[in-house]
């Protein structure tokens, strides 16, 4: 079982923001970033979802201020983190805010959204000063590449290739989105198992 995070360790930038309209209307918290700040891995994702409210613990960054701390990817990704060998990654998403499709569901966070929290993410990874920076999914790997003004044609064959990243100091491991996991992994040929190791291969070859 994932190990829900200390909220003393969440990592508040700023006391409100209003870089996007649309977000700042749609948050209920901004979903910051949240773990020890001398972390060896730096675990971004996209954006928070919208949450579970009624949840005993794990609602959701929308609702608990903290990233990944959503009951099914949140505790997916750090239980994964934790079994190989990383039980006190930071947490933190490429877009802090909920971004709702008006209907109560995600919608993909706009390339605007994602520019005006580049400061922050960058922030982030400046001052936890990572070995190594893990991309769950297509969008955060696109969001982190974009400090280096690189894009990428096809996401799935940038997973588990660690990219070297001189903007930011650290490569960028791509990772399968923990709530699509489940749905690539075998036709990327692996079992959760085999994903797994290979995830230690990969950061155990770079940290």
């Amino acid at each position: 079982m994932a190990e829900y995070p200390d909220p003393d360790q969440q990592n508040q930038l700023t006391e409100a923001c209003t870089r996007c309209s649309a977000l700042a209307a749609s948050r209920e918290h901004i979903s910051w970033g949240v773990g020890p700040r001398n972390a060896d891995l730096v675990v971004v994702g996209e954006a928070p979802g919208a949450g579970t409210p009624d949840a005993d613990r794990w609602k959701g960054g929308n609702w608990t201020g903290m990233a990944y701390t959503a009951r099914h990817s949140g505790r997916k990704i750090r239980e994964m983190m934790a079994a190989v060998g990383y039980p006190d990654a930071y947490y933190t998403n490429a877009v802090k805010c909920f971004p709702s499709d008006g209907t109560g569901s995600n919608r993909e966070p706009t390339t605007e959204e994602r520019a005006n929290c580049r400061p922050y993410l960058r922030q982030e990874i400046e001052e936890i000063a990572p070995r190594c920076v893990v991309a769950t999914g297509k969008h955060a790997t696109q969001s982190l590449l974009a400090v280096e003004g690189r894009t990428i044609d096809g996401f799935l064959e940038t997973v588990l290739d660690p990219i070297n990243c001189p903007t930011l100091g650290r490569p960028v491991l791509p990772l399968l989105h923990p709530s699509y996991q489940s749905v690539w992994l075998s036709r990327l040929g692996y079992t959760h198992d085999s994903y797994r190791n290979a995830i230690q291969e990969a950061l155990d070859s770079i940290t």
